[in-house]
């Protein structure tokens, strides 16, 4: 699918204007004035100040005569205390924009920060949706790897402290005023990040594109971002510096996050949240390896399968599916998930709040056999 269809998806979304183009972080300070913005805030961490872009992303910013500070201690899968700092950080400055700039961790967090500054607190006072306090500040999401499709979403995910459990926290709010979506910022992803990000973009396609939830707007979505992510992510992963097609897993991810911004998620991301919780499993690698079996199981639901049909045949979306978890080769990073854990992961992953959401009812019963075949999965294609 092409640049002109993806705009179009894209401008679907309410509240989130889309900006798009090789080298458009350079106009960063530009958007962030249109805001009426004066302060910047930049939220992202050590890796992306590494790789030189929050240099760009300042200069930008400060040339427009913004003034700018910057919260750089962003961790992967990040818990109330990152956004707990990230608000103490901010307690003394006058700031009046916040830049997400990295993966989906830092636009989350950004997210967070905007939600206790308003009303203070943590981040599990505001589980849920619509419950932010006050007006929350502004938001510009500037996403450096294709993946979460946070740019796109009024949700924040943020791990509680205590129970590790994920809190899903959104409100209107907080979905950013503008996304600025720059191929090249992706292109100083580890192939590991390329490979892991690119199958929660894969994964958010297909599921949003069968919950209980969907509606033509998130249908067009998904099927949008699922042809962008079959034509393009086994190719990223051997070409890198293909500009092209990182441009397109990106518009991917974001026409996939502005899916689940309408549509919700399923079983897989129940499966891959107590996966992350108890063996440290990446998010990305746990749900992409669940969806094959997940689709499976859906489609023995004839109405589903139709659903599944407008993607590919179900037999040629599993091949899909699993030409994608083979390229990414992810699949022996399960191999050490003890299978007695099983019924533990099992009732963990019916407690989580996409299973609702799954087409097809989904018990711990289910869960644990559906844990067991992706397992057995796993093994074949790791070998």
């Amino acid at each position: 699918m092409g640049d002109a269809l993806s705009a179009s998806v894209l401008g679907r979304s309410e509240r989130t204007r889309v900006e798009y183009g090789n080298g458009i972080i350079g106009r960063l300070g530009e958007f962030a004035t249109g805001l009426g913005a004066k302060h910047a805030l930049v939220v992202t961490d050590p890796g992306i100040v590494a790789v030189g872009h929050v240099d760009r992303a300042e200069a930008s910013l400060r040339a427009a005569g913004l003034d700018v500070s910057r919260f750089a201690d962003v961790h992967e899968n990040p818990s109330e205390s990152d956004v707990s700092a990230c608000r103490a950080a901010a307690a003394d400055l006058d700031i009046d924009v916040l830049i997400g700039l990295g993966g989906g961790s830092s636009i989350d967090v950004a997210k967070g920060c905007a939600f206790l500054r308003a009303g203070g607190g943590r981040m599990a006072d505001y589980r849920g949706h619509g419950l932010a306090k006050g007006e929350l500040l502004p938001l510009i999401a500037v996403p450096t790897t294709a993946g979460t499709g946070s740019e796109m979403q009024s949700y924040a995910l943020i791990t509680h402290d205590e129970t590790h459990e994920k809190l899903a926290c959104g409100d209107p709010q907080a979905a950013a005023r503008i996304a600025v979506l720059d191929p090249e910022l992706t292109l100083t992803q580890p192939r590991r990040i390329t490979a892991v990000t690119g199958l929660d973009t894969l994964a958010h396609a297909v599921e949003s594109a069968v919950t209980k939830k969907r509606n033509a707007t998130s249908d067009a979505c998904a099927d949008e971002a699922f042809e962008l992510v079959a034509a393009n992510f086994p190719h990223v992963l051997e070409a890198p510096n293909d500009l092209e097609a990182r441009g397109a897993m990106l518009r991917a991810s974001a026409c996939a996050g502005l899916a689940i911004e309408h549509s919700m998620l399923g079983a897989a991301h129940s499966m891959a949240n107590p996966l992350t919780a108890h063996f440290d499993v990446t998010h990305g690698c746990a749900v992409g390896c669940a969806l094959p079996t997940v689709v499976r199981y859906n489609a023995e639901r004839g109405e589903v399968a139709t659903r599944y049909v407008a993607l590919r045949p179900i037999d040629e979306l599993v091949t899909v599916l699993r030409h994608c978890v083979r390229a990414a080769g992810v699949a022996s990073e399960l191999g050490h998930v003890d299978r007695a854990a099983i019924p533990t992961l099992a009732r963990e992953a019916a407690e989580q709040w996409t299973a609702q959401f799954n087409p097809r009812q989904v018990g711990p019963d289910d869960f644990a056999s559906l844990y067991g075949a992706m397992l057995d999965e796993c093994e074949e294609l790791a070998s």
